[in-house]
């Protein structure tokens, strides 16, 4: 007997960042269709669209041809609740990870209140610093360590059926009360917010424009942890609006 399909429809979507092979374009899509997602974003792709995306799609042409193509990454997530990045890179400063079964489980928690995106670097040098500032987690792959290359189509896979697998246990366990009892902000809104902030601490001179050094990446970790909401951003920013008014007069 085949397994049930849940009513609810999950805005999950996959974004690929500059990806120079067509190839792999098509092969995430295959793996999209085969767990049930259908929202594919392309940043900046190299060469899109391509027959040897096609081609490797195996029949989820229907993805390629509903593919969004966006020329940053900040409009591919605009709109997004929640953004995980996808890395198998360690990093000088950390972002909060989780592997790969409990991003699945988290997304699936989160698209029932706001667009969820998983978020896959170039082939070659994966996700940016810059571009894991957008994400409030980083999901992980537990590979060999000695030998942990994953392709980008298989690492798609791989999230994919993690999120398949939390949807199709979502109707037969409770989900939690605190990450459902809150939406929080768009991406949109949080850019807007880490704007506001770098600009009220160079303002008050807490922050040397000069000299940034880690501080703002240090905050985007500190504010993408706690997720506020929309109504908490807004509260946010009218402290930072009643500091700059003070250092004024």
């Amino acid at each position: 007997m085949l397994p049930p399909i849940f009513p609810i429809m999950l805005d999950i979507r996959i974004v690929l960042v500059g990806t120079s092979h067509p190839g792999n374009i098509g092969a995430a899509a295959r793996a999209m269709k085969t767990m049930g997602l259908t929202r594919l974003i392309l940043v900046s792709p190299q060469i899109f669209p391509s027959a040897e995306a096609t081609a490797r799609a195996a029949g989820a042409d229907d993805i390629l041809h509903a593919a969004q193509v966006c020329v940053t990454l900040e409009e591919a997530i605009a709109d997004c609740g929640l953004v995980i990045g996808s890395s198998a890179r360690s990093r000088h400063l950390a972002w909060p990870t989780m592997d790969a079964r409990a991003a699945g489980m988290l997304a699936v928690t989160q698209a029932t209140l706001s667009p969820v995106a998983f978020v896959f670097g170039n082939e070659r040098t994966g996700l940016t610093n810059k571009e894991l500032d957008h994400c409030q987690r980083m999901a992980h792959i537990p590979t060999r360590p000695d030998y942990s290359s994953l392709n980008l189509a298989a690492a798609v896979q791989v999230i994919t059926y993690e999120v398949r697998m939390a949807t199709l246990a979502r109707e037969g366990h409770a989900s939690n009360q605190e990450e459902t009892s809150r939406i929080s902000a768009p991406v949109l809104e949080m850019e807007r917010f880490y704007t506001h902030l770098e600009q009220t601490l160079s303002e008050i001179g807490f922050l040397d424009p000069a000299r940034p050094r880690l501080l703002m990446r240090r905050l985007r970790r500190l504010f993408n942890r706690a997720q506020p909401d929309t109504v908490e951003v807004n509260f946010l920013r009218g402290i930072l609006s009643a500091m700059q008014r003070l250092n004024k007069s």
